[in-house]
């Protein structure tokens, strides 16, 4: 394939990334595994050294919005961090075949429990009073039980390279009750540091092939201002029905190739 068609995946992949503040790695990871022959691991760690761009990218765009929760983002960080980190090792010690099939079931059951969601009528336009990041703070049970959850989406942040936003934005919309809206936003901010985390043990571990991760950023980081811009003209259910379809072809896609 040519290289340099991985500007015009990129910018793509950067719009719907941005809407849904997943990082993109659900459709990089396939992409670099399916057309050009990278390892699963190799695959990740690229991924995630992209998404480091694009999650710089739309949580620019997105605090000109004023719609990330800074010091909720932090708090989160604090256990997201560590989980990426340890995530990432694990690519070293997990065998291509099962990290694929792991990355395609993963994919699958996220998908189906946000399709479900949306034919029960739980969409997140219909979320309770919005609190403010400061009232969100003081709310120490909420900030507790996202943060120990947002622990595994660190973890899967480094194991798959996804960002870990696939599921953040799930944990902060049913756990701690943000709409879809503020939550893609605060997932891209904390999304920074959680992938720079995992990307210095793929580093290590010498998974990232850097010519590849540069002409995907080339795109993402365009693509991400076009999809934090629409994201704010787009419904809740309209995104997660979005979220929900493109992890669903992720998967399908990948279990197939590793079966």
């Amino acid at each position: 394939m040519w290289e340099p068609l991985l500007i015009v995946f990129g910018f793509f992949i950067g719009i719907i990334a941005s809407m849904t503040g997943v990082g993109g790695g659900i459709f990089i990871v396939p992409i670099l595994t399916f057309l050009y022959g990278f390892l699963p691991a190799n695959a990740i760690g690229t991924s995630l050294t992209t998404i480091i761009f694009t999650a710089i990218a739309s949580a620019i765009n997105y605090a000109k919005q004023k719609r990330i929760y800074y010091r909720t983002g932090i708090v989160l960080v604090i256990t997201t961090a560590p989980g990426a980190y340890l995530g990432a090792w694990l690519t070293t010690v997990i065998k291509p075949r099962e990290l694929g099939l792991i990355f395609g079931f993963f994919l699958i059951f996220v998908a189906l429990r946000m399709i479900i969601s949306l034919f029960r009528k739980k969409t997140q336009d219909k979320t309770s009073t919005v609190k403010s990041d400061t009232e969100l703070l003081k709310s120490g049970k909420t900030i507790i039980i996202g943060a120990g959850l947002s622990f595994f989406g660190g973890l899967a942040s480094g194991l798959l390279g996804i960002g870990g936003g696939t599921l953040i934005v799930p944990i902060m919309m049913v756990a701690m009750q943000m709409p879809i809206h503020f939550a893609t936003a605060t997932s891209m901010f904390t999304m920074i540091f959680t992938s720079i985390s995992g990307v210095s043990q793929h580093y290590q571990a010498n998974h990232i092939d850097f010519t590849f991760a540069v002409l995907f950023a080339a795109g993402t980081i365009f693509g991400a201002q076009v999809g934090a811009y629409a994201s704010k003209k787009t419904s809740g259910q309209n995104l997660s029905l979005i979220f929900g379809v493109m992890l669903m072809i992720a998967g399908v896609n990948m279990i197939l190739k590793y079966l």
